[in-house]
């Protein structure tokens, strides 16, 4: 069999090698999947430890800045679709949700999770996948792959935060914003419950008329008070039946 040779005949040709950019450099370091993984473990990591305390505060914009990070490469890559990081938001908001509002855990936190999930896993897989060659072993391996770096990267972060949750609670570095005294009864620091208990059934004096509110001294302090039955003039004997909203609630003491 003979083979065939033909040539172009193109003359005074010059090859050049191609020079990634700065940027494409930066995009493909971030789409690396060790820096995938770093950035995953970031995300849930930061809503993990916002999620623990009430207000907006730094985890949640390390969340933040690493869900750009993450998303951005890999849109501009092609692979990431609007409808992909829809999801994860839409997730992020579900969890929230289970969170604050809805009590307990059911399919809002469920869904959540999936869709975070979903999201996070389907942004690394090029779309033309599913529309062309899903049914090849390439392809399922591609999915595989994500998804273990997914699952890895959100089960890696759990352990950490767990125990960096545990390690600043007994840290000294973080002693400051833990309360660690003991307030002792002797040294004059009592709990309210048990001063409320206490003054219940106690006997003592109008300080002011109770009409019906005023104030009354029982064993030399005064407290605010409010008569449940008709108006109490000063200097009459009460007796306290209850204590409500830092006040104490009294009647006519025989």
């Amino acid at each position: 069999m003979k083979h065939l040779k033909i040539s172009a005949k193109v003359e005074n040709y010059e090859i050049k090698n191609y020079e990634p950019t700065k940027l494409e450099g930066l995009i493909g370091f971030l789409v690396s999947p060790a820096i995938q993984g770093i950035l995953i473990m970031l995300i849930v990591g930061g809503i993990y430890f916002e999620l623990q305390s009430p207000g907006i505060g730094f985890p949640l914009g390390a969340a933040v800045i690493a869900a750009v990070l993450y998303f951005s490469p890999l849109y501009l890559e092609g692979l990431a679709e609007n409808w992909e990081m829809v999801i994860f938001i839409v997730g992020i908001i579900l969890i929230a949700l289970e969170v604050f509002v809805i009590p307990g855990f059911g399919i809002a936190g469920i869904g959540g999770i999936i869709l975070v999930l979903a999201g996070l896993v389907l942004s690394m897989i090029d779309n033309i996948i599913f529309d062309f060659e899903f049914h090849s072993i390439e392809a399922l391996a591609i999915v595989l792959k994500s998804f273990a770096i997914v699952s890895v990267s959100i089960l890696l972060s759990f352990i950490l935060s767990l125990y960096l949750s545990k390690k600043a609670l007994t840290s000294k570095a973080f002693s400051w914003i833990v309360l660690n005294s003991t307030q002792q009864k002797e040294n004059g620091f009592v709990g309210v419950e048990s001063k409320q208990k206490d003054l219940i059934g106690k006997i003592g004096i109008a300080s002011t008329d109770l009409r019906p509110s005023g104030k009354v001294d029982i064993d030399d302090e005064n407290y605010d008070a409010k008569s449940e039955i008709g108006y109490i003039n000063k200097g009459e004997k009460i007796k306290v039946i209850d204590y409500r909203t830092g006040q104490v609630y009294v009647i006519k003491s025989e």
